[in-house]
C-alpha cells in the first residue's frame, strides 16, 4: 500500500547522477546503477500519484489492475490463480486484494463450476461502475505519464519490455501483440 504521492524534494541537484557520479570514482561504470535507481524512484512516484488518483474511489493501483482484470474477462471471473499469474503476483498478494475488494462489495468470490474446489473471484455491477470511474480519472490524468509523448511512452515500453523478456514473464516474438 503506498503512501501517497511523495513530496517534491525540490533539491539543487540531481541524487541519482551524483550518485552514479561517486559510483564511477569508487567502483567504475555507473550507467546500470542509475537506471536502476531512476526506475526504482519512478515506480515510487508513479504508485503513489496512481494511488492519490485512485483513492476518492477506495482503490489502490493493485485493486484497480485486478477489477480491469476481471471487466477484460469474457464472463466477469477467473480463478484466483489466474489473477495471481496474469497480474504476476504472489498467491497471497491476490488473496489480500479479493478480500478488500470483497468487503467493498466490488467482486465477490464463488466456486469454480469446472473443478468444484477453486474459487473464482468474480466483478459485481457495482465493482464495473467503480472501475469505469476510476479508469476515467486515470485516462484524464494519462496514468501520471502526461510529461511524455505518445512515441515516449511507446518507445518506454518496448525499452522496459525488454527487461520482462529476459525475466522469462513471456516469450518474445518478433513483433509486438503476437503470441
Amino acid at each position: 500500500m503506498s503512501i501517497g504521492v511523495p513530496k517534491p524534494l525540490n533539491l539543487p541537484f540531481d541524487p541519482i547522477e551524483r550518485a552514479a557520479e561517486t559510483w564511477r570514482v569508487h567502483f567504475g561504470p555507473s550507467s546500470a546503477m542509475a537506471a536502476v535507481t531512476s526506475i526504482m524512484r519512478a515506480h515510487q512516484i508513479l504508485l503513489g500519484q496512481l494511488d492519490t488518483l485512485l483513492r476518492p474511489h477506495d482503490l489502490t493501483f493493485a485493486r484497480y489492475e485486478a477489477l480491469v482484470l476481471l471487466t477484460f474477462s469474457r464472463t466477469g471471473s477467473l480463478p484466483l490463480s489466474r489473477i495471481g499469474e496474469r497480474l504476476m503476483v504472489h498467491p497471497t498478494s491476490v488473496t489480500n486484494t479479493v478480500d478488500r475488494l470483497e468487503r467493498a462489495g466490488l467482486v465477490r468470490r464463488m466456486r469454480n463450476p469446472k473443478d468444484g474446489r477453486g474459487v473464482l473471484a468474480q466483478i459485481t455491477d457495482k465493482g464495473r461502475e467503480v472501475v469505469t470511474r476510476a479508469t476515467g480519472d486515470l485516462m484524464a490524468a494519462d496514468f501520471c505519464m502526461e510529461m511524455y509523448g505518445e512515441t515516449d511512452r511507446e518507445r518506454m515500453f518496448e525499452l522496459l519490455r525488454t527487461i520482462r523478456v529476459a525475466a522469462g514473464d513471456f516469450a518474445a516474438y518478433d513483433e509486438p501483440g503476437q503470441g
